[in-house]
């Protein structure tokens, strides 16, 4: 364990008997994350490309996997904790429902009347509640750990931003107030900052790998200037707050990225051209990380141990607006593509039916581990959520079967 984190930070919210000597309490954190059936389910969740329309593509698991060693690796050159930076971005998607941010639409409409859904207040029940590690206090993790998974430290209702984003539902106030006890209130501490940079940096630049290998994203596309132009124009919209950037700055920055000596002068599926697109990611995210490492050991006043609420990361301006704009190309090219609205509207209706079916058959239709959690609610709301903590926790491919199974 690093320095900087005091008995506070180390805390459990149910005290546990002293374990083996040799591992400290943030590595005992990364394995109970590593061996949750919550990670597990993440092999069958969608990241861009589903699973079962191509033969390897990248999923939540493996995305969350690549997160953690991006922000490992960032983490220890800053000066936190490693295993705590690696736990917090294996746990950021746990709680991400099946189909990807669709499915997340669909079920914040199931759940408007019971406390609304966010796949990262989601991801908070599941490490405090719904996990099976100690009854009660779910995967029992540090306070620093469970604060590191905070990209939005604060409860639904309470956004500072407008954003519609939060990181706990009311329901679960009591552990996020313990988890923040101390902290700076609506802001994230540095392990979560390097977290949230990890997992932009991850999904931005293996996306667009992954786009290219499916032959929806092409080179020939991003060099043309009339499709640069219109990729900026859906980053400007989609990724970037209102105001905060011109089309004009947009575009610059996208034609002075895409003229870096890293990309592929062509891409063909050969093996040349899959050893260059390998190395324009590793060379993207070694830029992206590389500009965040210097900028906030620049702003440190020369300290090189920086924890928690002791530092922020600082990103420079370039390299966000860089990573937006590969967003972009994937929205552009991906999300966007002819066929996707329709196929999104089915997936949302599997959802609804399924909620509707699984509530309809309650508690029969539920898991046994839901089972006490139905019985126990008190109103057709809590009813309501439970329902919408079983369609979370399922996969693509399960979410398909049982909608096969119980809506006949």
């Amino acid at each position: 364990m690093g320095s900087g984190y005091d008995a506070a930070a180390v805390q459990r919210w149910v005290a546990e008997p002293p374990k083996r000597p040799g591992r400290g309490p943030f590595e005992r954190d990364r394995a109970r994350v590593l061996h949750s059936s919550a990670l597990r389910r993440l092999a069958a969740k969608t990241q861009v490309v589903p699973p079962g329309e191509a033969d390897f593509p990248r999923t939540r698991l493996t995305h969350s996997l690549e997160c953690a060693q991006i922000g490992r690796e960032l983490a220890g050159a800053i000066g936190c904790d490693r295993d705590l930076v690696d736990a917090a971005c294996l746990a950021h998607d746990l709680g991400h429902p099946p189909f990807g941010h669709n499915g997340e639409a669909a079920l914040a409409v199931l759940a408007a009347d019971c406390g609304g859904f966010e796949g990262n207040a989601q991801s908070l029940r599941l490490l405090t509640r719904l996990e099976t590690k100690v009854p009660g206090a779910g995967l029992n993790l540090t306070r620093a750990t469970l604060d590191a998974t905070l990209k939005y430290p604060w409860l639904a209702g309470a956004d500072p931003g407008g954003t519609g984003k939060f990181g706990a539902y009311t329901q679960d106030a009591e552990a996020f107030e313990w988890i923040r006890d101390g902290a700076p209130p609506g802001r994230s501490c540095l392990e979560a900052q390097i977290m949230d940079w990890a997992d932009d940096v991850a999904y931005s630049v293996h996306d667009l790998e992954d786009g290219l290998q499916a032959g929806l994203i092409t080179l020939p596309a991003l060099r043309d200037p009339a499709q640069q132009q219109e990729v900026a124009k859906l980053t400007a919209q989609t990724y970037c707050d209102p105001g905060s950037v011109t089309l004009g700055e947009l575009t610059g920055v996208f034609g002075r990225l895409l003229a870096l000596d890293c990309w592929p002068a062509e891409f063909d599926g050969g093996p040349r051209s899959l050893a260059a697109l390998k190395n324009l990611t590793s060379e993207l995210i070694g830029r992206f990380c590389q500009a965040a490492q210097a900028a906030t050991l620049a702003s440190s006043n020369g300290a090189t141990r920086l924890t928690r609420y002791g530092a922020d990361l600082a990103v420079p301006r370039t390299q966000r607006l860089e990573c937006a704009l590969l967003k972009g190309v994937t929205a552009c090219y991906v999300m966007n593509r002819d066929g996707a609205a329709a196929a999104q509207a089915a997936e949302r209706d599997l959802v609804a039916e399924l909620a509707a079916a699984i509530q309809l058959g309650a508690p029969g239709t539920l898991d046994p581990l839901l089972r006490p959690a139905w019985a126990a609610a008190g109103s057709g709301q809590e009813r309501r959520r439970v329902v919408v903590d079983q369609i979370a926790s399922l996969t693509d491919t399960s979410a398909i079967a049982w909608h096969r199974k119980l809506c006949r």
